[in-house]
């Protein structure tokens, strides 16, 4: 696909420069309520980069010393690192929740996903939530200890805990695991998205 005006390049990837004006215009500031300077942008998207690394939202460096930045990853500068309103694991499993509505109901696809299918005794939960036993089973007090006792059950004397379980732990205690989920679908889509056609990780030869 052509794109050739500044104002189409800019709806699908954005300069570093280009970002800050918006971020000024938009009267962002630091979590300290200062200016953001561009060193505060480049500790940003190195966050951004370690978090969410398999989005592709950086360009590579090939013809030019400059990078540039996926739309995309413009709005999750917007919504998740630089907005102050909720703590930015629970900001971020937000923005991917909504991504994830917006590319279904473009691209038309339902969501058949179904991740905690599945009981879940001690050792299996230690694994998959790649944590120790001592976490886990304070996890599944707090989850008890919020009245859902009816998702822990003894079988032959082990501890068992149901899907729905599975998934209240996985949406309030360890939430790195659900935004782990929540990427890896939304790439899925993502895919989908660029084989209809759509414009995704091109950077048309201008990094």
């Amino acid at each position: 696909m052509y794109v050739n005006s500044e104002q189409a390049l800019d709806s699908v990837f954005l300069s570093y420069d280009k970002i800050l004006k918006k971020l000024h215009l938009h009267g962002l500031t630091t979590k300290q309520g200062k200016e953001i300077t561009e060193l505060d942008l480049r500790k940003a998207i190195d966050v951004m980069l370690e978090k969410h690394p398999t989005c592709r939202w950086r360009s590579e460096k090939i013809r030019s010393r400059k990078y540039f930045i996926l739309i995309e990853g413009y709005y999750w500068l917007v919504n998740v690192y630089f907005q102050k309103e909720k703590a930015l694991i629970d900001a971020d499993i937000s923005f991917f929740e909504d991504r994830i509505k917006l590319y279904e109901e473009l691209l038309k696809a339902e969501n058949n996903q179904n991740w905690w299918n599945e009981d879940m005794n001690i050792k299996q939960l230690c694994k998959y939530f790649n944590r120790k036993e001592i976490t886990i089973r304070k996890a599944i007090k707090k989850m008890c200890d919020n009245r859902l006792g009816k998702y822990k059950f003894l079988i032959k004397d082990k501890v068992l805990i149901s899907g729905k379980g599975v998934k209240w732990l996985s949406k309030n205690v360890f939430k790195k695991k659900y935004l782990e989920l929540l990427e890896k679908y939304k790439m899925e889509l993502t895919e989908l998205y660029i084989e209809k056609g759509y414009i995704y990780d091109e950077f048309f030869w201008r990094n």
